[in-house]
């Protein structure tokens, strides 16, 4: 099965310097095509159609990159066909259109491929120029991105203010942090959506719920309650802000059984900011949720910017712990508890 990356953002953005960081870390050991896609509209069919022209240049990672012109689908193929890649990357040039990009891989029907991640890359410092001066092309970026990444990231300020502007129009992971001090795996399990707000929601539910079972054996057997994950996001100016009700109806998500009473109903919520907390501030706040002031909060943990270095957070109630620890692509705090109000725990950790 050959995996698609499709890596988009304007020029200047740093399409090419991520590209080479997850070939050199996260790629590695993998047979790669990389495809510089030189031609302009791509979507249109018909007229100045040409035969394919695949320029090959050997890149010193043992990566090989072509550069396509003319039929694009006709020359995906035979890239496909002659290299047997495992990975194809693909990076359009200028202002193409996301979605017509996808598209035009959808076109191509290469077989036995799959459409894997689609990275934008932001100018933390460009992104609200981009917004008012290039909507339709800058929007289409981002609103189709499985992950953004933010580029030129040593202003905070600007890379808070970027983050809120894009929160508006996309819920998926923004990375925040500096990716020199990331490893690309890291940037590319965001890409995939394997190291998510969501992901980290669900193994914190799937953990208390274990806890909640070991402290309960006598709950009756036959009692079967059925609860669905429902995700939505507030537009919220700052944040990616996740809410979960595991007693909604959402048929789109996961089932999980749990076996306990109505009255013990876990909700969950979570939030990915690039905020930066010193360690006296998140002692307090961790010391504020055992009051029970923002519901019955069973377990908390995050890992989020400090002053100076990262901080790693675990709260069950009476044990709370902070440590210093590794970067992650953004800062990410979740909790999980009995009638949870979302929104005092919103104001608490951020403001």
């Amino acid at each position: 099965m050959i995996k698609i990356d499709i890596f988009s953002g304007f020029l200047g953005a740093g399409k090419t310097t991520l590209i080479k960081k997850l070939i050199r870390e996260a790629y590695q050991g993998e047979k790669v095509v990389l495809i510089e896609n030189e031609f302009g509209e791509i979507g249109v069919d018909g007229g100045f159609l040409q035969d394919a022209g695949i320029e090959i240049t050997e890149m010193n990672s043992g990566c090989i990159c072509c550069s396509l012109v003319g039929d694009f689908s006709r020359a995906l193929k035979k890239v496909a066909q002659e290299y047997a890649p495992e990975r194809i990357l693909i990076e359009p040039s200028g202002v193409g259109k996301l979605s017509d990009v996808i598209k035009a891989v959808q076109r191509a029907e290469v077989p036995d491929s799959k459409l894997n991640a689609f990275c934008t890359v932001v100018d933390a410092k460009k992104c609200k120029m981009y917004l008012k001066n290039f909507g339709e092309f800058f929007l289409d970026q981002v609103e189709n991105a499985s992950c953004i990444v933010l580029s030129h990231t040593a202003d905070a300020k600007k890379v808070e203010e970027a983050a809120a502007l894009l929160r508006e129009h996309t819920k998926v992971t923004i990375v925040t942090t500096d990716w020199e001090t990331l490893d690309g795996k890291e940037i590319l399990a965001a890409m995939q959506q394997t190291d998510s707000l969501k992901a980290e929601l669900e193994r914190l539910a799937q953990e208390a719920e274990h806890e909640h079972h070991h402290h309960h054996d006598d709950d009756d057997e036959d009692e079967h309650d059925h609860h669905h994950h429902h995700h939505h996001d507030d537009d919220d100016e700052d944040e990616h802000d996740h809410h979960h009700h595991h007693d909604d109806d959402d048929e789109d998500e996961h089932e999980h059984h749990h076996h306990h009473h109505a009255d013990e109903i876990f909700t969950s919520w979570g939030v990915e900011t690039a905020k930066t907390f010193s360690e006296a501030e998140l002692k307090g706040i961790l010391a504020e949720l055992a009051t029970e002031k923002y519901g019955q909060v069973l377990r908390a943990k995050g890992i989020v910017a400090g002053e100076g270095s990262w901080l790693h957070f675990d709260y069950v109630p009476g044990e709370p712990d902070i440590r210093t620890g590794s970067a992650i692509v953004t800062g990410r705090l979740c909790v999980i508890g009995c009638n949870l109000d979302e929104e005092a725990l919103k104001t608490l950790f951020l403001g």
